[in-house]
């Protein structure tokens, strides 16, 4: 390459990159939070890190983030912080926290110049964009407190919440906020319209009493999940979920091994749609009784893969994807094969975190064609070698709700297909 050609593709390449990276022409004394830091920790980690959400502290006001500032500045350049543990590659999502590295080059350079406050009138973030504006049409929060004893075992419990609420709906978003997050560890909400089941309230999950409940058929087996990390999940504009007048939710609350006494009185927050629904938002899991290679059994000290195959007779468009396994869990990659042999890319995860996990929302519909196939793939480690191994020395371990269990789990929300789906984008 003559100098010539080298100049022009230097100057060709600064002025494509110029946009990006401009923070570096920026005085580093000129940057300042409010006008600069501000805007990325409001969009990027305030939806976790503000009061019944799942981080453990806030990052609302400069206060809060100067006081953390240089952690901040280590968890965001590797990466470690927002966490979102897909592969962006294999797939894109709506709800991606990802920095880009002109965002975390700003929040550096904040740091380094000694964390200069700014201007605003008002030293708190607009919280306009962290889902705090629109408020919720119904909050059921359980009867009463539950307290949990305190005793370092695992706790499974049920609870009721009936909604008393004497009309059809149509749920657009759902949401939940743990009452106590140090013990919450999940939740499953399901839907009642029997009014059989209320009695189950506050039952642990070993009561013989509860599969008396079990008999009955429910509304909806999985209306929601929460884990940590997991956001409030919105569905299309003209779709939602039917609720029936005087429907009852069911809590199935998870909660961790506690040395002391906590006590717990979680909500659900329900969002209804404003407009006509024409369209009914439904969901289905795999599970672990679709597994192809039974038993679901990994084997002290070895490491086991394991595959669903599970092929749906309908065409759909899928919402979202939840995917779940417990701490030996290690990769996860779920795929759908098409009739005519294309492949549609759903979620790839190459390091599983049992502790952030997420519903990932496409960011268009996703068509699937009838007679297609869906793919997981899923692999665990036994061995003594992981270090999120719950047991040591390794044990068997197979299927189960506790923690020391282990669970594989695809949750998918869906729309029966319509012509012109997969042209939907979809919105927070």
């Amino acid at each position: 390459m003559n100098k010539y050609k080298f100049i022009s593709t230097f100057v060709l390449l600064f002025f494509i990159l110029g946009n990006r990276y401009s923070v570096f022409a920026q005085k580093t004394t000129e940057i300042a939070f409010h006008e600069n830091v501000a805007p990325i920790i409001h969009k990027n980690c305030t939806p976790c890190h503000q009061p019944n959400k799942s981080g453990p502290f806030n990052l609302i006001t400069y206060e809060d983030v100067v006081k953390r500032a240089k952690f901040i500045g280590r968890v965001t350049q590797t990466r470690y912080m927002p966490p979102f543990p897909a592969d962006r590659k294999f797939q894109s999502y709506l709800n991606d926290r990802g920095l880009t590295i002109g965002e975390i080059a700003t929040i550096k350079l904040w740091i380094d110049a000694g964390m200069k406050e700014g201007f605003q009138q008002t030293k708190k973030i607009n919280n306009e964009d962290v889902n705090t504006a629109t408020q919720p049409d119904l909050i059921l929060k359980m009867n009463k407190p539950y307290q949990i004893s305190g005793n370092n075992n695992e706790d499974f419990r049920f609870f009721s919440l009936p909604s008393n609420w004497t009309k059809e709906e149509y749920i657009e978003a759902i949401g939940f906020i743990p009452g106590n997050k140090k013990v919450v560890h999940h939740s499953r909400l399901m839907v009642d319209t029997t009014n059989k089941i209320r009695e189950i309230d506050g039952l642990s999950e070993t009561d013989p009493r509860v599969y008396d409940f079990q008999k009955t058929a429910l509304k909806e087996e999985f209306l929601y999940g929460w884990v940590p990390g997991n956001d409030k999940i919105s569905f299309p504009k003209g779709t939602g979920v039917k609720l029936n007048a005087n429907s009852d939710f069911l809590l199935n609350m998870h909660y961790a091994p506690s040395p002391v006494v906590e006590t717990d009185q979680s909500e659900i927050l329900l969002f209804f749609a404003k407009e006509k629904v024409d369209r009914e938002v439904k969901n289905i899991t795999l599970r672990e009784n679709d597994i192809s290679n039974k038993p679901f059994l990994i084997k002290a000290g070895e490491k086991a893969t394991f595959f669903i195959s599970k092929k749906i007779d309908k065409s759909v468009s899928l919402i979202s994807v939840l995917p779940h396994m417990h701490l030996i869990g290690k990769t996860f990659r779920a795929f759908v094969i098409t009739p005519d042999g294309e492949v549609i890319n759903l979620v790839k995860i190459d390091n599983w975190e049992f502790n952030w996990q997420m519903t990932y929302q496409f960011k268009k519909l996703l068509k699937v064609p009838a007679g297609s196939t869906f793919i997981v793939e899923a692999s665990y480690d036994n061995t003594a070698g992981n270090p999120e191994n719950p047991y040591s020395p390794p044990k068997d371990i197979g299927y189960g709700w506790g923690t020391k269990d282990e669970m594989l789990n695809l949750v998918l929300y869906y729309l029966d297909y319509k012509i012109g789906d997969e042209n939907i984008e979809q919105k927070r």
